[in-house]
């Protein structure tokens, strides 16, 4: 895990024996005037709560253990924040559970989940593409506008209206249903070899900088873990002048039973 200098850490990770959870927070500036917890908190509690829930409840699907966690964490502000408005604090959301021989696994918004079969077969990478297609027209305005404008901060007003709503893209915030629109499925445990948990910032090293493929992103886990990963997405975002954003990267292994 790795964060930007100077800011909070505003992803979350975290594991119970049959399940691992990633959990990226969101925000845009103004957040706080809206929500007096922040961005880090909501993905710290959203986080807790939902790994509290996948360790008790193991009979029910991840979208409702998600719904109940999302409607834990809106209650514990809600009297005190405006947990509806556009820029209050929201989350993407990565889960694994291991149960019955089964791997379930759970995408909401731009988090990544990859499940490596070995043997030389391509990985299964899960993801969300809704928020990247609605997003990249206003990204385009965004890298022509300064960042500390009033306009800058309009766009980005306009961009996080698209959230949970029909035609736009989905992610833990205050609405418990978006959990239903969660990218879900299941596979063999006896075919995996490993999975990982990427936040988006993370994930960078494929979708944004192209370093590498999701096959080279596993085999880099294998033999080193992610501190070689997030060390080249640093230094692709100085080289391109990228802003930095908080990488986070969950590797499970032994996935069967002992």
């Amino acid at each position: 895990m790795a964060k930007r200098t100077g800011r909070a850490n505003e992803d979350f990770t975290g594991a119970v024996p049959t399940a691992a959870v990633l959990i990226d927070g969101a925000g845009i500036p103004g957040t706080a005037s809206v929500c007096r917890h922040g961005v880090a908190w909501y993905a710290t509690r959203l986080g807790g709560s939902l790994l509290g829930l996948l360790a008790s409840v193991r009979e029910r699907s991840l979208p409702a253990l998600l719904a109940e966690a999302i409607e834990q964490v809106t209650d514990g502000h809600r009297g005190t924040c405006e947990v509806a408005d556009p820029i209050s604090p929201s989350a993407s959301v990565a889960v694994l559970r291991v149960s019955g021989g089964l791997a379930d696994y759970l995408v909401l918004g731009d988090s990544v989940v990859v499940l490596d079969a070995g043997d030389d077969a391509p990985p299964l990478v899960v993801s969300d593409p809704r928020e990247t297609v609605v997003c990249r027209p206003y990204r385009a305005v965004l890298e022509a506008t300064a960042e500390d404008s009033d306009d800058y901060r309009r766009v980005l007003r306009d961009m996080r209206a698209n959230r949970n709503r029909p035609g736009g893209f989905w992610v833990a915030k205050d609405d418990p249903g978006a959990a239903e629109e969660a990218i879900t499925g299941s596979c063999q445990i006896s075919g995996l070899s490993a999975a990982a948990l990427l936040s988006n910032g993370a994930g960078r090293i494929v979708d944004l900088f192209g370093l590498t493929d999701w096959p080279g992103v596993m085999a880099t886990l294998a033999s080193g873990g992610s501190a070689d990963i997030i060390r080249r997405v640093r230094r692709a975002e100085v080289r391109r002048s990228v802003a930095a954003d908080d990488a986070t990267i969950t590797y499970c292994t032994g996935l069967g039973p002992a």
